[in-house]
């Protein structure tokens, strides 16, 4: 919310030792930051209005002329322009000599062609005027000023500029302070002041005392409606001190009506709107939902498809504007529009909230409505806005205002105790101090016993619901910096880690450790994303719950895996030429029995990881080594030995997206804990990857197998000894199962086991393949024998030939 500093001082005595930096402090330090405090005066001095009395073409140059033009002084001056549209009569800004423009410019005598030059004339830009927010004509030469500006004033004072704007950075519970009532009340409170505001004005009124519409609200979600007739109006540009107060405030002007409306709204906050009169069949309005497929084209000319969860201002016919968030272009007002309705009303919060997003619109009234008005100034503020439109355009009111009241907003009544205040605060306050602090912010105060004050919130402040809002509004206003620091007093609780989190910490820290990127991505995604997966139209995969409220088209369904998710990062990553990537997510997958949903989704948290490129860090005469199966496989088996889990197995198995001959199941002590392998080449080419490896492992299965206790051994006492074993054996063999089978074997003797080669080729018999393992034999207590080893031995080469068919290779 921006704040002109002269504006503001309309309502409020602000004293001349006053400035807008210390009203600034003064606010942030009472709860209302300022986050930007800008003057409007970018460098101009001593440029002043000026009467362009002639001119004619420059002897030397075509496009340049030659003015003569009064600004107030006993000599007029000669200047040269080359603004395309400087014409006799006009009023401009003209920089006499020894004038400053912003960016530094000094103004000197000159002489342009040959021809001297005694200041210059100014376009808006030149002015340091924000262009964006002026009309056309406005921008492409000199800037125009109205025939009654008076000759040698200074822009400054003319054009307001001599002001300073406080831009509020409000939280979204401060609605009251979106207006300059709102605000004066602050800062009246604050300096120990009362504000002063525009008594309510004196209109003149034609015609009957029944206004000439009549109103009628047909839906729940509009509680008061007023409509005021003006008649008689002409449509023209505003006078110069409306369009630089709303410029100041960063809003365009448009003309005197539409400039009037919002105004008013920035003065009181309450949003109005001013309809075509002649363009409203039977002079009748009708506040109703919007009906199925009912269209409606806005004021920003586009052509809007409403339903009926919409609210929409309609007369017995069609559509006008859509309440509280635009008008509609069927209704609007015009250059030659010459009676007006004008509407102020109260309509539900969260119905504004919802069109404006169905729609993608975004206006200041919207914004207003969305966060609460006071509905106890919407007639007021119609008054206010009724008057200036009649003065401004030469109209009369017409009747009285046309009103509605569905539901009468009451005052709230609230008691605050006096002891939980200070308990609160670490304070000592009186209850007439307490009182006396909120009466300034204009509360009513009543005394109900020794330590209870009865409390009557006005309207206006519809973020005051509780005793602790109250308090909240004490303490703002004694002063933060007043309330002493205390030491916390209280039974205190030791926090912890559940189990959940301690895992979810360890394996963050192991994998971190190894050399892999955590990324945290969005748990909603697009259905189209799970394409490139293959998927069955009955996979469990495909049952995404849809959001009722998506932020695009991007993030509308809950994702029920985690790897579209890290593809979508890889992606990202790949085309900004970082190709070495290990990446992994903890995150939530949600998993539904049936859609639409009759029970919650199971959250199911999901440690995942993503490969591609190279891995691992290069030292001096390495080489890049190349992200494998067997280096994603390997992180897996150290997370999961780090945590306890030691002896997992590992299966081929078929998962939707991953390659079938590589990706493999991971269970350990009976359960299954996820799989490890390389995405599909389909996949891999739908989503334009090259070769790329991925993990998936289930947090509460994780869980449950981990070994809650860590047993610590001595270091071994006695030496070990190491036999390699290879042997042949078919190729639909896997080696985990041969590994299984040794560990059976060896028994208690068995240190160690590790598979370091697998061949195929010339000397191994086709449909074959050749497996080596180094196995590693020590006892705990003695010395082991070569004769004792090679028992165990025998009988390991005997179970892998009786269960696997396995021939010792030579």
């Amino acid at each position: 919310m921006k704040i002109s500093y002269k504006w503001l001082q309309e309502y409020i005595d602000l004293g001349a030792d006053m400035t807008p930096e210390k009203l600034a402090d003064l606010l942030t330090n009472h709860g209302i930051p300022v986050e930007v405090i800008e003057p409007l005066n970018k460098g101009i001095k001593d440029v002043v209005v000026g009467h362009v009395l002639h001119t004619e073409q420059h002897p030397n140059a075509d496009r340049l002329r030659v003015c003569t033009v009064d600004v107030g002084g006993p000599e007029k001056l000669q200047i040269v322009c080359g603004a395309p549209n400087v014409k006799p009569g006009q009023k401009v800004a003209c920089a006499v000599v020894g004038a400053e423009l912003p960016g530094g410019v000094k103004i000197k005598r000159a002489k342009l062609r040959d021809v001297e030059s005694q200041g210059m004339l100014c376009s808006a830009s030149e002015l340091g005027m924000d262009i964006k927010l002026l009309p056309k004509e406005q921008t492409e030469g000199l800037y125009i000023l109205p025939e009654d500006t008076p000759v040698g004033e200074s822009m400054l004072r003319v054009l307001g500029l001599d002001d300073v704007v406080m831009e509020l950075e409000l939280t979204p519970n401060r609605a009251d302070c979106l207006n300059y009532r709102g605000v004066a009340y602050e800062v009246a409170a604050i300096l120990g002041k009362k504000p002063k505001f525009v008594e309510e004005p004196s209109t003149k009124q034609t015609g009957s005392v029944e206004s000439p519409v009549k109103v009628r609200i047909e839906s729940p979600n509009c509680t008061q409606y007023a409509a005021q007739v003006v008649k008689g109006i002409q449509v023209k540009p505003s006078p110069l001190w409306l369009q630089m107060r709303l410029l100041a405030v960063g809003v365009r002007p448009i003309n005197n009506i539409v400039d009037v409306t919002n105004y008013v709204m920035f003065e009181y906050g309450q949003p109005l709107h001013a309809f075509d009169l002649s363009e409203i069949n039977e002079s009748t309005i009708v506040v109703r939902q919007a009906k199925e497929n009912e269209n409606l084209v806005t004021l920003d000319g586009q052509e809007r498809s409403l339903d009926p969860s919409m609210l929409v201002i309609a007369d017995p016919k069609r559509a006008v504007g859509l309440a509280g968030v635009m008008g509609g272009e069927n209704s609007e007002v015009r250059d030659t529009t010459t009676d007006i309705v004008l509407e102020s009303a109260c309509f539900e919060a969260g119905t504004t909230r919802q069109t404006g997003k169905k729609l993608g619109l975004r206006s200041e009234a919207q914004m207003r409505f969305e966060k609460g008005i006071d509905p106890a100034v919407m007639r007021p503020a119609l008054k206010r806005a009724a008057a200036l439109i009649a003065e401004l355009g030469g109209g009369e009111l017409v009747g009285t205002a046309a009103e509605l009241v569905q539901q009468q907003a009451e005052p709230l009544h609230l008691q605050l105790r006096v002891s939980r205040t200070n308990q609160v605060l670490g304070t000592s306050l009186s209850d007439d101090t307490i009182e006396v602090l909120l009466r300034k912010l204009g509360f009513e105060t009543s005394r109900v016993d020794n330590d209870t004050i009865s409390v009557v919130v006005p309207t206006r402040r519809p973020d005051i619901t509780r005793e602790i809002d109250l308090i909240e509004e004490v303490a703002r206003l004694h002063g933060y910096d007043k309330i002493g620091t205390t030491m916390p007093e209280g039974v205190l609780s030791q926090g912890g880690l559940t189990s959940q989190q301690r895992l979810r910490r360890t394996i963050r820290e192991l994998l971190t450790g190894m050399g892999l990127f955590e990324v945290l991505t969005y748990s909603f995604t697009n259905p189209t994303w799970m394409e490139p997966l293959g998927l069955e139209e009955d996979s469990p995969l495909r049952k995404q719950l849809p959001l009722a409220l998506p932020m695009s088209d991007e993030r509308k369904v809950l994702r029920t895996t985690i790897l579209p998710s890290l593809v979508e990062v890889v992606q990202y990553n790949l085309n900004r030429k970082n190709l070495d990537l290990a990446l992994f997510e903890i995150g939530k997958v949600f998993v539904t029995k049936e859609l639409p949903v009759t029970e919650l989704p199971s959250e199911d948290v999901k440690v995942t990881g993503i490969f591609t490129g190279n891995f691992g860090p290069l030292a001096i005469g390495e080489k890049a080594r190349k992200v494998d199966f067997y280096t994603v496989k390997g992180i897996v088996e150290s997370l999961l030995r780090n945590l306890g889990i030691p002896d997992a197995r590992y299966q081929p198995v078929t998962v939707p997206g991953m390659h079938p001959g590589r990706t493999a199941s991971i269970e350990a002590k009976g359960i299954m804990i996820g799989y490890v392998g390389s995405l599909h080449p389909s996949a891999e080419e739908a989503w334009d990857l090259k070769e790329t490896f991925y993990f998936e492992l289930n947090l509460a299965a994780l869980e449950k197998a981990v070994e809650p206790k860590i047993e610590f051994r001595a270091l071994p006492k006695f030496p070990a000894i190491e036999r390699d074993l290879a042997v042949v054996v078919p190729l639909d063999v896997p080696a985990g199962s041969l590994e299984l089978a040794i560990r059976e074997a060896a028994g208690d003797l068995l240190e160690e086991v590790r598979l370091f080669d697998v061949y195929q080729g010339e000397q191994v018999e086709s449909g074959k393949k050749s497996v080596a393992f180094s196995i590693v034999y020590r006892a705990e207590d003695r010395t082991l024998t070569d004769e004792e080893v090679q028992v165990r031995h025998n009988k390991v080469v005997e179970s892998l030939e009786t269960g696997f068919q396995a021939e010792l290779r030579a």
